[in-house]
């Protein structure tokens, strides 16, 4: 099993849409561990952990996010797995 982790940085209409909260979910259906929050600039920055594949589906995930919301840009970082989380969180 190859585990992999990446940090995203969601641009767009991404805060007031529900968008943590359907990220948390999708994460969860995912097996994925990590945490989204909001950020003062509009953005939404999450990190997740797990499976390679079930990390790339959810980059395909928050290319859109859910359906109130508008991602105009993703930045992408692949970083080393840390297996430092225990669950999905949002952080506020």
């Amino acid at each position: 099993m190859s585990m992999s982790r990446v940090k995203l940085v969601i641009h767009g209409r991404v805060q007031g849409v529900f968008f943590r909260q359907s990220t948390k979910e999708m994460a969860d259906r995912h097996g994925l561990t990590g945490w989204a929050r909001n950020c003062p600039d509009g953005s939404v920055l999450a990190v997740f952990e797990g499976e390679r594949q079930s990390v790339e589906a959810a980059i395909t995930w928050c290319r859109q996010g859910p359906p109130a919301a508008r991602v105009i840009n993703l930045d992408i970082e692949w970083q080393e797995c840390l297996d430092e989380f225990s669950e999905f969180s949002i952080r506020y």
